[in-house]
C-alpha cells in the first residue's frame, strides 16, 4: 500500500506512526514536507519537500492574510504532488497536518486516495481560547469575523476529507457536529519507557555563583512550555512567585520555554512576554530569592526528562486550548501535578487522584497548593504514581496508541 504523509513540519505529530507503517515492507511510505530534512530519507519513509514561490500580498486585507497564506502553502504543496504524480506515484491512503493548508489540493491530484487528516483544533469565538482571559482581549468588534475566517481552511478540508483524527475527546469536540462524527479520538502517544521516573536523578546547574549538582532531594518547583506566553499560563505562574518564594525559602524554581510565542498574540511592545512578567514580579521578590529562579531556555529532550524527574511539584496551566504533550510527559514521569481547573486537563487529571487542579486565575489556590505538596511526601508519592498508572494505562505509545494508530490508517 502507498501511504504519503502531509506535514509542514514533518515528522511533528507522525514521528511514530510514520516510521511504524514504514517498517511494514507492504507499505510505502512517503512524506512531504515544506522543510528539507536534509536526507531523501528518514526511518524508511521516503522524504519529499517543498516550498512556495510566492509571498504574501502586501496590504491584503487583513482578515484574509491566514487564508492567503494557507492558500500559497496549498499551492505549493499541490505543485509537489503533481511532479510525484508525473513521476509514476498514486498513493492509496494520503495523512495529512491541515493546519497549515497543505493539504488543501491534494484531492485535485489524487482524487482516489482516501485523506484523513489530524483535527488538533477548531476555533471559536466563544468557549475555547478567545476570550478566555480578559486581560489580554482588546476591544476588537471583528473577532468573530476573523474566527470565522481562520475555519475557513477546516472547513474546506471536511469537504474533501474521509476521516479525521484527534488527540484528545475535548479537541475533538470543539469541531462540528458533521465532521465530529468521522473523527476518532486517539492521542499521538507518550512513550513510558522513556519517560519514567527516576530516584537517582542528577543534574547540573549552572548559574552565576557556578555550579550545583540537583538531586531528588532538593525542594524543586518546575514550569514547562514550549513558548512562555500568556496562553500557557506563564503570567500566573509569575505572580505567584513571590509569595512561593517567601513561603518556600529552600524551593528552586526552574523554568523551560523560548522567548517567542507559540499561540498568544505577540506583545505590544518589543519585549517578549517572558521579560515583560518577569519585569513586572521581580520588585516583589528580594534578590536572595530570585537567585532561586531559573529561566533555562528550551532544552534538550534528555535534559527535559531528566528535569521532570528532578521535579518535586509540577505546575501546568492552559486556556481551553490544545493538550500539551509535555503535562503527559510529566505524567508518565510520575509528578506531582497542580494544574489549571480547564477542559484539557480536566479530561486527564481528576482532582486528588492523580493531580490537584485550581482556578487558571486563582493565584492563591495555585500558590496554596504547590506548598501544600511540597510539605506532604506521602500525596506527592501518591499522586505521582496515579499519574503515571494512568498514562501508562490509556496514553502509552507502544501499547495502547500506536497499534489503533496504524488500525486507523488501514481501515
Amino acid at each position: 500500500m502507498n501511504i504519503l504523509f502531509i506535514h509542514q513540519n514533518f515528522p511533528g505529530q507522525f514521528k511514530h506512526l510514520a516510521p511504524a507503517l514504514a517498517a511494514d515492507p507492504k507499505h510505502t511510505v512517503v512524506a512531504m514536507a515544506m522543510r528539507d530534512m536534509g536526507a531523501n530519507e528518514w526511518m524508511g519513509v521516503k522524504l519529499v519537500s517543498y516550498s512556495s514561490q510566492k509571498g504574501s500580498t502586501p496590504n491584503v486585507h487583513p482578515w484574509a492574510s491566514d487564508f492567503e497564506t494557507k492558500t500559497l502553502r496549498g499551492e505549493a504543496c499541490f505543485r509537489a504532488a503533481i511532479k510525484m504524480r508525473e513521476a509514476g506515484f498514486y498513493p492509496d491512503i494520503i495523512i495529512a497536518h491541515p493546519g497549515w493548508g497543505e493539504s488543501l489540493f491534494i484531492k485535485d491530484v489524487w482524487p482516489n486516495a482516501k485523506l484523513k487528516i489530524y483535527s488538533e483544533f477548531y476555533y471559536h469565538a466563544k468557549g475555547a481560547d478567545v476570550g478566555f482571559d480578559p486581560e489580554f482581549e482588546k476591544n476588537d468588534q471583528d473577532i468573530a469575523c476573523r474566527v470565522r475566517l481562520k475555519n475557513a481552511n477546516n472547513l474546506l478540508h471536511f469537504e474533501i476529507a474521509d476521516e479525521g483524527i484527534s488527540p484528545t475527546n475535548w479537541q475533538a469536540s470543539t469541531f462540528p457536529e458533521l465532521f465530529r462524527r468521522k473523527i476518532t479520538v486517539i492521542h499521538d502517544g507518550i512513550d513510558t519507557d522513556a519517560v519514567t521516573p527516576n530516584a537517582a536523578v542528577s543534574l547540573n546547574l549552572n548559574n552565576a555563583s557556578g555550579t550545583r549538582e540537583l538531586t531528588k532531594s532538593d525542594e524543586v518547583i518546575t514550569f514547562f512550555n514550549r513558548n512562555l506566553e500568556p496562553l500557557r499560563g506563564y503570567h500566573v505562574f509569575m505572580r505567584a512567585l513571590p509569595e512561593l518564594l517567601k513561603r518556600r525559602p529552600n524551593a528552586l524554581v526552574l523554568i523551560v520555554g523560548g522567548d517567542d510565542v507559540s499561540y498568544s498574540m505577540k506583545p505590544d511592545s518589543d519585549q517578549s512576554w517572558k521579560e515583560i512578567f518577569a519585569k513586572e514580579v521581580r520588585p516583589l521578590i528580594n534578590d536572595n530569592d530570585w537567585q532561586r529562579v531559573h529561566f533555562l531556555g528550551k532544552v534538550a529532550y534528555p535534559v527535559f526528562v531528566s528535569l521532570l524527574q528532578l521535579s518535586t511539584v509540577h505546575v501546568y496551566l492552559t486556556y481551553p486550548f490544545v493538550l500539551s504533550w509535555s503535562l503527559l510527559e510529566a505524567m508518565s514521569a510520575g509528578c506531582t501535578i497542580v494544574a489549571s481547573d480547564t477542559p484539557p486537563l480536566q479530561e486527564v487529571i481528576e482532582q486528588d487522584v492523580n493531580g490537584r487542579l485550581v482556578g487558571f486565575f486563582d493565584i492563591k489556590a495555585l500558590t496554596d497548593q504547590v506548598c501544600e505538596l511540597l510539605d506532604d511526601e506521602e500525596t506527592r508519592q501518591r499522586l505521582g504514581t496515579n499519574a503515571r498508572e494512568f498514562v501508562m494505562a490509556n496514553y502509552d505509545l507502544k501499547t495502547v496508541c500506536l497499534p489503533k494508530q496504524i488500525q486507523w490508517v488501514l481501515s
